[in-house]
């Protein structure tokens, strides 16, 4: 860490006004940046320091200025606010579309609530700078509104009308009250720019069009879209489109073909050209005579007997009056041999001790700190913990407990304000050892005795004290320094500031630690100095404090450079200012001599940033904004070695012109880190080598983690420390070049206080560069969106780096570091951790990210042929696999002989008339309704006879059926089979969500041509409502019957259907791509899917099952309404919707009926994870049992969700419920049954597959744990009668065993075809009827649209033969197709619901070509924004992929069917017509 300047009589200092700081950059500008108007010429003239150090520079290249610091880096600007304002203005405006925020969201963003503003968006001094480019309307008043409400304020604020948004943003926003988009641009439409609204089709891809003024984008499915959201995503195609970095040309292999880009370096990069340096010697430490203590004791000894009423100290209080002055004689008597500091050694075993002492108190500090030396303990000085969750508390608390620490000092005062505990102790810190805490103040200080002389030994190598630091990544570490050294650093300084006895320092420096201690409490000491120690809480509210006091005391004074212009009027000399470069582990490494000591005069120079990127000095000349101007920090220390060496690898010395880690040998610096040898060998124990290999010195060097070089005149520069250093794509960067880089793009009107932190994460196998600004309370979304785009053009134009991330917290929440600055472990860590809480951020990822995989260049396909050679000389197996053959089953199957099912049950109902073949139950677990056979058969008669003679329908005709789940579902389905009518169920619309669930009624009532609607009289009603008339046509209803009266009449026949092939029922449903289809169900069809899955549940009318699904369509519908009438099980039947008012009731009912067999949907299984995942002891008292459960089935049309069924079966195993009993379904469209698991044959299989291989079409097993593994779980046993085969998708020839291709089914229970399809009419026949190219060319086959694989496994089915799993992957229609490779959303999805605790749910769909990940947020809304970023860096870490627009919306917002599945498109319609009320959307640049 480089210090501040040292000078004759010193003071330490470490802040800088604003004033001048504002002076000392157009001073510092001046001389080498003269093309920048503006600058007063008076400023000019300081040539002689520049000349001094540029004219031994030929090409040497070299020097710095900082006195950095710990805390206020902020103020200091080495790159000005000039030269950013001049990189800007070399950009054009660039247009990128603003975030949405939600009003709510807005009003929480800052710490006192935002005002509208009354009429422009922007103050008038802060115009010039915001103005330029923004589209007159933006300012000009609206027509027909003289003053733009909040209501207003807060639509543009969320529409974007900012100068770096482009006008077709502000040109499409619907204001509340149904304004048309073009209210707000009316009479103004000429005066927007040409070039930014014309959009055509060339700048989009093809799926939409952007017009120019009123953007109506046309989805390419079917929403027409007015929305700012699809024109903002066309901002930021446009904004992407810009040239990236040039892309990179070498790749490397990461495990296989997954083509990671490699950073190469650039050949025509800088490189060091000089000699190799030689180490650089201080001048040798003066001898000292009689005069120099042996110790620091004995001098204190000496000064508190000889010269007792010399002052020691002076503490100020915040107010700046002296409250109390320590004098020597006075130390001395508070180390009395009967005083606290002998008694502490009763109370602690322990060498060590910790120091407690508030800032303000440095008189108990000193004297505790030399009573721990005289007690021969080791204090550890620390910062007051304020409370118990203080930034970086916990890393202190590891370091104390690690130092064997168990006793704290503190003062009166302090113990009585630390957080306590209920019984009034003192609270335990998090991570803090037991702690006793000791009050030091001693009310009854007797005098020693006059024969007191305590054993003072001379300075050895035992710890005299141990000072904390804080690394890069968070954790403190202790420093242990011996006497010997404290002596000799104090001795060092002495000889080096040219200190002499009774001189007067001002301290303003913290005292505990660093240069405040060395300085102000040691070096102090050994020369009998006085010290006035100024409290940073008096700096804070009064800089000028410690210069008023060095007038009082009449000290001379030393300070930053940047002080030299304000104070030069007032008798500063130029010369006293001594900066100084110091580190924790190497103390003092360089200081900059007094003047009358005869050293050179100081050195400047002004270096390119882009050579220091490369750890090359090389003084531009040419691009004067890409600079850096840096001063040196002085000559190495009296008796001290000093080198340079590289930061990587061996330390080999650096070039002359090579920046390196400075490397220091000498008896004065730390020795090790506590407790971590292994740390401590790197760091203490270094030995720098030449090229050659051989050790520069047989004495070993400390690092002082600061980066710099030596110059002319053996001055040494400072340019960075190691934990600002931020390595990206090959190229360093210092965070504190960054910071002043974004101070000045408006230096103090935005940011608040000048706090910024800068940090690189980790994502993708390279450093992002994260920039964290505290914005002023007063700021709007505008100037925060616009001051974020400028700050991120300043450091790409003058760094040449994108940033990832930047983000917006409101004032005053950024952990504080003890001092005031900013924590920034703490802030990196929260940011990692999601709980930053930003107000604003802004993702660059598609900037920065440029080591993306290569994109996957399809090969032209291998011939189906060559696939199957080449899998026969493999030895592989083409993938086929069947059920059982059904003409070898034989069993007694009575209804084998009926064709059609209403025979069967007209056979049931004079077979076993009082069967019971149905149970209903309610929520409260009752049995609210039943049928036998009989009475099933009875109600299906009145129904047929109503339809024939009430509703005069023919044989053909097509009834809807619009029931809640129940019996009238069932015996109308029945009803209409005997009256020769062809029934479609559909789900009853909701009453309270008329809006969205009636007009799928509707639909499908005419796609289905349905003549007829049969329902019950409460539906009937709401089907007519006048709430019913808003949502839809109520006149264009077919004839709608209500079956709740009907007579009992007998039907005079049944109808007989010519043919088994005739229709019997259509099946519709919305898949997951928002398609309604109906496909149709012949009586054929249904009678093998029934026999089917009787077989392999082995059902007889002896049998319960118990079926928690919704009974519309799928296989839901034919367990509920046809299979136990085919098998004569009895079916408890319990209508999913119950489930919310009781979500126990489907377990209970299992229980009490001791089902062996039951099926569910994922929405049911996930209820009762969810909602009875704590309630399994509470079952257990109410006798709920499942150990009679051999199979739960999960009914669905998707990959087996193996967390959710892994999780179901945990949790319930306490109930009984088998490990090996949850297995998965799977059907789809042309076949509803494909695979079930059944009662026999082998347990589900679970394998692992290379997640990467996936995307490129490819089956890799894999072990579990290993990287990118992915669970697959077999969908259960393929059903008896049913073939499958996995086809390539596109040449449609077989695939080989562990292949990744499209599903294809062959069954006698396969649909026949769609009905219809609404919303794509291209989905053709061939779905059901299609054929291999090669191979088997006979069979016909129909295509599930589902990617999946087979795999013979070593298992035995019950026929004896070797088992063949089947493996689903996913949905063909859902897959996104991006950068060549296809994507399956669930595998993004879950890797983003990982990312942060508060994601509840997640939904992926591509726009565009731009990822968008929708999340919902289950938390409170100021969490929302902390998602964006990690979202982005799980999707880029685990998919290689780059999220192009992050919407954070509230739970329950993603739509889901009734089978549990996303609808992804629905979302993303509502999405594009701006129907989400998202409560944040971010755009990715």
């Amino acid at each position: 860490m480089s210090h501040p300047p040292l000078s004759h009589s010193v003071t330490l200092l470490w802040d800088i006004t604003q004033k001048g700081y504002e002076k000392k950059r157009g001073k510092l500008l001046a001389p080498y940046i003269p093309q920048i108007q503006g600058v007063d010429p008076s400023l000019q003239r300081d040539h002689r320091i520049q000349v001094s150090a540029q004219a031994p520079l030929p090409g040497n290249k070299n020097p710095k200025s900082r006195a950095t610091n710990a805390r206020d880096e902020r103020f200091r600007s080495d790159l000005h606010t000039e030269a950013v304002q001049a990189a800007l203005a070399k950009y054009k405006e660039r247009k990128m579309p603003m975030p949405s925020k939600r009003r709510s969201v807005l009003v929480q963003s800052s710490v006192e609530a935002c005002t509208p503003p009354d009429t422009s968006s922007a103050s008038e001094d802060e115009g010039s700078l915001r103005r330029q480019g923004r589209l007159t309307t933006a300012t000009a008043p609206f027509p027909g509104l003289a003053h733009p409400g909040a209501e207003h304020w807060f639509n543009r604020v969320i529409q974007g009308s900012s100068s770096t948004t482009s006008s077709s943003a502000s040109s499409t926003s619907s204001h509340p009250g149904g304004r048309g988009a073009n209210s707000n641009t009316t009479g103004n439409t000429s005066t927007i720019p040409a070039n930014n609204t014309a959009l055509t089709a060339n700048n989009t891809t093809n799926n939409t069009a952007v017009t120019s003024n009123n953007t109506s984008v046309t989805a390419n499915h079917r929403v027409p879209v007015n929305s700012r959201v699809s024109s903002k995503i066309q901002q930021l195609l446009n904004t992407l489109k810009r040239p990236k970095r040039p892309p990179l040309r070498e790749f490397f292999l990461d495990d296989f073909e997954e083509l990671l880009d490699v950073q190469q370096p650039d050949p025509h990069q800088p490189k060091p050209e000089g000699q190799q340096m030689g180490p650089l010697e201080g001048e040798p430490l003066e001898g000292g005579g009689g005069h120099r203590p042996p110790s620091l004791l004995a001098a204190l000894q000496r000064w508190g007997t000889t010269q007792p009423k010399s002052p020691c100290l002076t503490a100020l209080d915040n107010s700046g009056k002296a409250v109390y002055t320590l004098t020597y004689g006075k130390t001395w008597t508070l180390l009395d041999p009967t005083g606290p500091y002998w008694t502490l050694l009763d109370h602690t075993n322990s060498p060590t001790v910790a120091l407690v002492f508030p800032n303000s108190d440095p008189v108990m500090f000193m004297v505790a700190f030399y009573g721990c030396l005289l007690a021969q303990l080791v204090p550890v000085p620390i910062e007051v913990p304020l409370t118990r969750k203080d930034a970086g508390s916990q890393q202190v608390g590891f370091l104390l407990g690690s130092c064997g620490v168990t006793l704290a000092l503190t003062t009166d005062a302090c113990q009585k304000g630390l957080p306590k505990s209920q019984t009034g102790e003192v609270a335990a810190f998090k991570g803090w050892p037991r702690l006793l805490w000791f009050v030091t103040d001693s009310k009854h200080v007797v005098k020693p005795p006059k024969d007191w002389y305590p054993p003072i030994q001379e300075a050895s190598n035992y710890i005299a004290y141990i000072e904390y630091k804080t690394s890069k990544e968070g954790s403190t570490m202790g420093i242990t320094v011996t006497h010997a050294a404290m002596l000799a650093h104090c001795q060092s300084l002495t000889q080096a500031c040219g200190y002499a006895e009774a001189e007067t320092i001002t301290n303003v420096l913290d005292f505990k630690r660093e240069a405040g201690l060395w300085h102000g409490v040691l070096t102090s000491v050994m020369n009998r100095m006085h010290v006035i120690s100024i409290p940073y809480s008096l700096m804070k509210v009064n800089p000028l404090s410690w210069i008023q006091k060095v007038h009082t005391y009449k000290g001379s004074i030393s300070s930053c450079d940047a002080f030299l212009n304000v104070f030069q009027a007032r008798g500063l000399r130029p010369e006293v200012i001594c900066p100084c470069a110091s580190s924790s582990e190497a103390m003092t490494v360089a200081i900059r001599r007094p003047p009358e000591s005869g050293v050179p005069p100081p050195g400047k120079a002004v270096l390119s940033m882009g050579g220091l990127s490369h750890s090359v000095i090389r003084v531009d000349t040419e691009e004067k904004l890409s600079v850096l101007t840096v001063q040196d920090v002085g000559q190495v220390m009296p008796a001290a070695l000093v080198c340079v060496v590289r930061v990587e690898g061996t330390p080999y010395l650096c070039h002359t012109d090579e920046v390196g880690e400075i490397c220091v040998s000498s008896a004065s610096t730390g020795t090790a880190y506590y407790g971590l040898p292994g740390r401590t060998k790197n760091v203490f124990e270094t030995i720098p080598v030449k090229l050659s290999g051989i050790p520069v010195s047989d004495r070993p060097f400390t690092r002082t983690s600061l980066l710099g070089f030596v110059g002319p005149d053996s001055l040494v520069f400072v340019v960075g420390k190691m934990d600002g250093l931020m390595v990206v794509s090959g190229r360093r960067h210092n965070a504190d070049d960054v910071v002043a880089t974004a101070l000045a793009v408006e230096p103090m009107k935005f940011v608040y206080r000048g706090r910024i932190a800068v940090f690189s994460v980790a994502v993708l196998h390279d450093e992002r560069i994260v920039v964290v600004a505290e914005q002023r309370p007063d700021a709007s979304e505008e100037d925060s969106f616009q001051w974020m785009s400028r700050v991120l053009q300043a450091i790409d134009s003058i760094h040449q780096v994108g940033v990832y991330c930047l983000a917006l917290v409101p004032a005053n929440t950024l952990p504080k570091a003890p001092l005031g600055g900013i924590h920034i472990s703490e802030t990196k860590q929260r940011f990692l951790e999601g709980c930053l809480h930003p107000c604003n951020v802004l993702m660059c990822p598609h900037t920065c990210v440029t080591n993306l995989p290569k994109p996957r260049q399809k090969q032209a396909e291998v011939g189906p042929a060559s696939m199957i050679v080449g899998n026969l000389v493999a030895g592989k197996r083409i993938a086929q696999a069947c059920g059982r053959d059904l003409s070898q089953l034989e069993d007694n199957d009575q209804a084998r002989k009926f064709l059609y099912m209403q025979d069967v049950l007209q056979w049931r109902a004079q077979a076993t008339p009082d069967h019971p073949l149905f149970l209903v139950l309610n929520a409260k677990g009752a049995v609210v309704n039943s049928a036998s056979c009989l009475q099933l058969h009875k109600r299906a008669e009145r129904v047929a006879v109503a339809l024939t003679e009430k509703g005069r329908l023919n044989a053909g005709d097509h009834v809807a059926l619009v029931y809640p789940p129940g019996i009238d579902l069932i015996a109308t389905f029945y009803g209409c089979l005997y009256a020769g009518c062809v029934p479609v169920t559909v789900r009853p619309p909701h009453p309270q969500n008329l809006a969205t669930t009636l007009p799928t009624v509707k639909m499908i009532v005419e796609v289905s041509k349905s003549v007829c609607i049969l329902t019950t009289q409460a539906i009937m009603k709401l089907l007519k409502s006048k709430e019913a008339a808003a949502a839809v046509d109520v006149k264009s209803w077919p004839m709608v019957l209500d079956t709740d009266d009907l007579p009992r009449k007998r039907t005079p026949q049944l109808y007989k259907p010519p043919t088994p092939e005739m229709l019997a029922y259509l099946d519709f449903s919305v898949s997951t791509t928002g398609i309604l289809a109906g496909v149709k169900m012949s009586h054929a069809a249904t009678s093998a899917l029934c026999r089917s899955i009787k077989l392999q549940c082995e059902l007889y009318p002896s049998r319960q099952i118990a079926i928690c699904l919704d009974p519309y369509c799928g296989l839901g519908f034919a367990l509920w309404c046809l299979c136990s009438v085919y098998s004569g099980h009895q079916s408890i039947l319990v209508p999913p919707l119950e489930l919310e008012t009781n979500a126990s009731l489907w377990l209970s009912a299992v229980s009490q009926y001791k089902v062996r067999v039951t099926f569910c949907s994922y929405s049911v299984m996930e209820m009762c994870t969810k909602g009875l995942g704590s309630q399994t002891e509470a079952l257990r008292l109410r006798n709920v049992n499942l150990s009679c459960v051999r199979t739960c089935m999960v009914v669905a049309e998707e990959r087996p969700r193996i967390s959710l069924t892994q999780t179901f079966s945990k949790i319930f195993k306490d109930l009984g419920l088998s490990t090996r009993a949850v297995s998965t379904t799977f059907g789809c469209r042309v076949n509803v049954a494909v695979c079930l698991q059944g009662t026999a044959g082998p347990d589900p299989t679970t394998v692992y597959v290379d997640m990467r291989a996936l995307r490129h079409d490819r089956v890799r097993l894999v072990e579990r744990g290993s990287p990118h593994s992915l669970p697959l779980m077999e969908s259960g046993k393929i059903l008896p009668g049913v073939k499958v085969i996995v086809a390539n998708t596109e040449t449609k020839g077989p695939l080989g065993d562990s292949h990744l291709g499209e599903i294809w089914v062959s069954s006698p229970h396969n649909a026949t075809g769609y009905y219809t399809v609404y919303g794509e009419e291209a989905l053709h026949t061939d779905h059901f009827n299609t054929r291999l190219c090669f191979g088997d060319t006979v069979t016909n086959w129909a295509r599930t649209g589902y990617l999946g694989f087979l795999r013979r496994t070593e298992l035995t089915d019950a026929s004896g033969e070797r088992h063949d799993a089947l493996y689903v992957v996913g949905s063909l229609d859902e897959t996104l197709e991006l950068r060549g490779m296809r994507y399956h959303p669930i595998d993004i999805e879950t890797s983003v619901i990982r990312a942060h605790k508060s994601i509840a749910e997640c939904a992926v769909f591509t726009w565009t070509n731009l990822l968008v990940v929708v999340v919902e947020l289950e938390g409170s809304e100021q969490e929302a924004l902390d998602l964006v970023a990690l979202v982005t860096n799980v999707v880029l870490e685990e998919h290689y992929l780059i999220v192009g627009v992050v919407v954070v919306v509230d739970p329950g917002v993603i739509p889901i069917n009734s089978r549990g599945e996303k609808q992804r498109m629905h979302l993303r319609d509502g999405f594009l017509a701006d129907q989400l009320d998202p409560i944040y959307v971010a755009y990715n640049m």
